[in-house]
This record gives C-alpha cells, structure tokens and sequence, in this order.
C-alpha cells in the first residue's frame, strides 16, 4: 500500500533545516551528522526534501498507526543522496485528522 494522497506530500524547510540537518538539536544531531555525511547541505535543502519525498512516493507502507490526531505511516526506502551512496531509511509520514496530505513528521538511519 502506498502513502495516501502521496503527490500532495509535504517536507517542510523548518523540518529539513531545524531539524534533520541541525546539529545543535538536542533530538536531531545525530540525523543532521548522517545526512551530512551523505552529502546533504543546510543551504541546499530542497534536495534532501525531494530525495524523503521521494522514498515516500517510490515505496510502500511498511507501518501505519492511527492514533486521536491522525494516521502515522512509516515507509522505508532507499534515499539517493548527493555522495552517490544509497541509504535505506525509514521516514515517518503524518496525514493530520481533518487533513488529506501527509507531512514528512522524521527520517534516520537504520
């Protein structure tokens, strides 16, 4: 099963820059230092965000959790990245109630 209404699927630039790419985050540095490593850039985070995008609409629902607020739905995939290596990661997606698109919520490594 793929992600629902994946063409409408949001990565937003406050996630990508304050967080998976953030090294000062106390929850994200750890991401941050992975992608990096992957070749992913902070001023260059439109292609870290079509590269989760990507695994989002290129993979299947390998989970999904509903919960009072939403549906939670974990797709793993490998990510393309800019070194040329691939990475399997899995990314959480979240489609809000009373929403239709899903939003990149995290990404890591496994």
């Amino acid at each position: 099963m793929q992600l629902p209404n994946v063409e409408a699927a949001v990565v937003e630039k406050e996630k990508v820059v304050g967080y998976l790419l953030n090294p000062q985050h106390p929850d994200g540095a750890g991401k941050a230092q992975f992608f990096e490593a992957m070749g992913f850039r902070a001023d260059q985070w439109q292609v870290l965000a079509g590269a989760l995008r990507s695994v989002g609409e290129s993979w299947p629902i390998t989970r999904r959790v509903d919960s009072a607020h939403g549906s939670k739905y974990i797709v793993e995939g490998t990510l393309e990245t800019p070194s040329g290596r691939a990475a399997r990661i899995p990314t959480v997606w979240i489609v809000d109630r009373n929403a239709e698109a899903p939003r990149l919520a995290t990404a890591y490594p496994i």
